[in-house]
């Protein structure tokens, strides 16, 4: 799986620099928008097929809350490490870190604050995303199905959960869902909170 994304990936830039016409550039947006929506459709079309779904939800009970939970403070957690290493104040690094891989969202809020932290929070959440999408069949492979959640944060309910879906199963494909519907609803709230702090 990770060699066809990367692969992908490869491809699409190949098509970006030497192929795709200027004038398709300002549609690649809306080309993005539907291809997710139609991958997104896929895997509830997955899931949908276990009859049994409410009954699933309802018997995993806390952990499903659990999961999101210990995401988003590993990531707070380990945005404030990394800004101990690098000079930047607790606070703001925690404040990236609660961006959980939501790069637009999470650098905009932050752009109102400073423009290079609004651009470190770009930065970062995009790598996250990028190296989810990468690493996270071999999270599932050989740490965990559940575990492959984590590296997705926020992006687990939309670009990664195609990804997680097709290298766990049904039952990790739904707790992946709501970690990222939990985490995405967070985020507004908890990276302002974070600068808040002085």
């Amino acid at each position: 799986m990770t060699t066809k994304i990367i692969f992908s990936v490869i491809l699409g830039i190949i098509t970006g620099i030497f192929i795709l016409p200027e004038t398709m550039a300002g549609h690649i947006g809306i080309m993005i928008d539907i291809g997710l929506c139609l991958l997104l459709f896929f895997v509830g079309i997955d899931i949908g097929k276990q009859g049994d779904i409410f009954s699933k939800i309802k018997d995993m009970g806390i952990k499903i809350i659990l999961v999101p939970i210990m995401i988003g403070l590993g990531s707070i957690v380990g945005a404030m490490l990394a800004g101990i290493l690098l000079k930047i104040p607790l606070n703001q690094a925690g404040a990236i870190g609660a961006g959980f891989g939501w790069y637009s969202l999470s650098a905009i809020e932050l752009s109102k604050y400073s423009s290079k932290l609004g651009a470190l929070a770009f930065i970062t959440n995009v790598s996250r995303e990028v190296i989810a999408i990468m690493i996270i069949p071999f999270v599932a492979k050989y740490i965990g199905k559940l575990e492959s959640i984590a590296p997705a944060g926020a992006t687990a309910m939309d670009t990664t959960l195609p990804i997680i879906s097709s290298v766990t199963d049904s039952d990790v494909a739904i707790i992946s869902f709501i970690s990222g519907v939990i985490l995405s609803a967070a985020v507004p709230i908890i990276v302002p909170m974070f600068m808040m702090i002085s």
